[in-house]
């Protein structure tokens, strides 16, 4: 794959990323998310303002989008390409999702969610399904325990990047999936004042009206 491709690829993802799905789903009950509780668009938040149906199927839509970005190029590309396909998908995808250029021309800021339904979305693309079970129920264990699905986000994301290391170093997975631990990274990144908040107590549970 020539550079040129891999950036038209990755625009693509981006593009598919970047539908804020959050937002249209506040606008079509009169609310804009950006001024509402934690101020991002993501699941939790509609959660919070809407109940668990129109979060529920925030985080679906979401998800699909890092499936959807992910399939999409792998259905570009020879089938020998499916790893860096993969990496650019998924990166794509939780750019676009995090920093929306859709969003940037409504509202005219860049911002968007914090990733966390959109990285899920990748894992399943290439994970085997027992480890995502796994995952997953490491996940619902959490948030059942704690009610914070932030926590959740955070310990399951960090098990996948150290999953993605191991199976590179063990062979499992090419080289090029060193590359996807940007999006771990981003999702991070993104959860930093989750992050303070929780060491501080100040995090706000599942469900917590706003």
């Amino acid at each position: 794959m020539d550079v040129f491709a891999a950036l038209l690829y990755f625009v693509l993802a981006y593009l598919l990323g970047s539908v804020p799905i959050g937002y249209l789903i506040g606008k079509a009950h009169g609310f804009n998310i950006f001024n509402e509780g934690s101020g991002n668009m993501g699941a939790n938040n509609i959660t919070r303002k809407l109940g668990y149906f129109w979060g529920g199927l925030t985080w679906f839509l979401d998800s699909m989008k890092g499936i959807g970005a992910i399939l999409l190029i792998r259905a570009l590309v020879p089938s020998e390409e499916y790893a860096l396909a993969t990496v650019i998908g998924a990166v794509g995808a939780i750019v676009g999702h995090n920093w929306s250029v859709f969003v940037a021309m409504i509202t005219g800021r860049l911002r968007g969610g914090k990733g966390a339904a959109t990285a899920i979305g990748t894992w399943l693309t290439f994970f085997p399904p027992l480890m995502i079970a796994g995952v997953m129920a490491i996940w619902v264990l959490i948030v059942v325990i704690t009610r914070y699905v932030s926590l959740a986000v955070l310990v399951t994301t960090g098990l996948v990047a150290l999953t993605v290391i191991v199976m590179v170093a063990q062979g499992s997975f090419a080289p090029i999936f060193l590359l996807y631990l940007l999006v771990p990274i981003i999702v991070f990144y993104r959860h930093r004042e989750n992050i303070i908040a929780l060491s501080e107590g100040r995090e706000r549970k599942l469900g917590q009206r706003i």
